[in-house]
């Protein structure tokens, strides 16, 4: 090899559903363990925390935003490229023709943002949508039955149009507080 190191890119590589961290754990011993280490810098299972609320209690999940894919920061060299596809459960690198194809650095400066952003504030996942029918399950209006009227994620809440003494009213309410019926 030339003494000129080329800089390391990120490529995407396919692996089976379900099994990415298994497969990342996999992938970063053989690298070690074949003393790649300065050819494959890191191996990413890009994931985003959802707060979600289950069983009236708040709970933060990861979820995978590419299942079925993982990422990896390399040099394109052919020992490395080899030593990533004979890795158990690596299926193949995302490319035309069978030539792994770089991701542009918008891409990935956008990917590691969102996932960086991820630590500070977990994204609220509201499970509601616009025409859903629903029951109040806390504050003045509990045991009132109503329809979203509309869903407001960056806030945490949504508006329901509730009939109180016969008249539509529109009433918002933080997210926890409505249960779908």
């Amino acid at each position: 090899m030339g003494t000129a190191r080329m800089a390391k890119r990120w490529y995407v590589v396919r692996v089976q559903s379900g099994k990415e961290e298994q497969v990342r754990d996999n992938l970063e011993k053989r690298v070690k363990m074949l003393g790649l280490d300065e050819e494959v810098a890191r191996v990413l299972v890009p994931t985003e925390k959802i707060t979600v609320m289950k069983g009236g209690k708040r709970r933060v999940t990861q979820k995978k935003i590419f299942p079925g894919y993982i990422m990896v920061e390399m040099d394109k060299g052919d020992d490395v490229w080899f030593a990533i596809k004979e890795t158990p459960g690596i299926g193949d690198f995302v490319g035309a023709h069978g030539e792994p194809v770089a991701m542009e650095d918008h891409e990935v400066d956008k990917i590691l943002g969102d996932i960086e952003r991820q630590e500070e504030k977990p994204k609220l996942k509201i499970e509601f949508k616009k025409g859903d029918s629903v029951k109040i399950k806390e504050g003045p209006f509990e045991n009132f039955d109503g329809q979203v009227e509309e869903v407001m994620p960056t806030k945490g809440m949504v508006r329901v149009i509730v009939t109180i003494f016969g008249r539509p009213t529109p009433v918002e309410l933080e997210y926890w507080q409505v249960e779908s019926i």
